[in-house]
């Protein structure tokens, strides 16, 4: 079986990056009594997945995020850096929490795609879709304690998904 090109490593990761600038825990809006669902996310998560390409072609993919929260906790700022045999991809991202809405950008570095997140917060994580010219994803996000698990799956792409468990730490 031949491995995915680079471009498809970077398209199948991409949103690996959006999404985990959006593995959020599942809670109501930030109040005095409530914290942000971003706050279990704030530090550095280690991890590694597969990523499916169309006629059964898989790939292993390793990933470092970082999460910084800003705004009190109303926002989170994600990098991320994975990398597989076929290549790498880093993607930054800002999202932001409303009402249990969520909003924000991303961008891929080496790239230069870009585009919108939105989504909403979910009783264990988060429900997101990723939008731009170049690349489009549904993706779920569940936080268990130290554990992040990151479901993407493509839309119209030579890639079908990308598993991903990262661990806090």
């Amino acid at each position: 079986m031949q491995a995915p090109t680079q471009p498809s490593m970077r398209r199948a990761v991409l949103p690996l990056l959006v999404v985990a600038s959006l593995a959020f825990p599942g809670s109501p809006p930030a109040s005095a009594e409530e914290p942000s669902p971003f706050a279990r996310l704030s530090g550095r998560w280690l991890g590694e997945g597969r990523l499916g390409v169309r006629g059964g072609n898989t790939e292993n993919v390793k990933c470092r995020v970082t999460y910084v929260l800003l705004e009190q906790g109303a926002q989170v700022r994600q990098t991320i850096r994975c990398a597989s045999e076929s290549g790498s991809v880093e993607v930054q991202s800002t999202v932001a929490h409303a009402s249990g809405a969520l909003t924000g950008t991303w961008k891929e570095l080496s790239r230069d795609w870009s585009g919108e997140v939105s989504g909403s917060v979910t009783a264990n994580g988060f429900k997101v879709a990723i939008r731009g010219a170049d690349l489009n994803a549904n993706m779920d996000i569940v936080v268990k304690d130290v554990r992040q698990i990151v479901e993407i799956q493509f839309i119209d792409s030579a890639l079908i998904g990308l598993t991903l468990i990262l661990t806090k730490g």
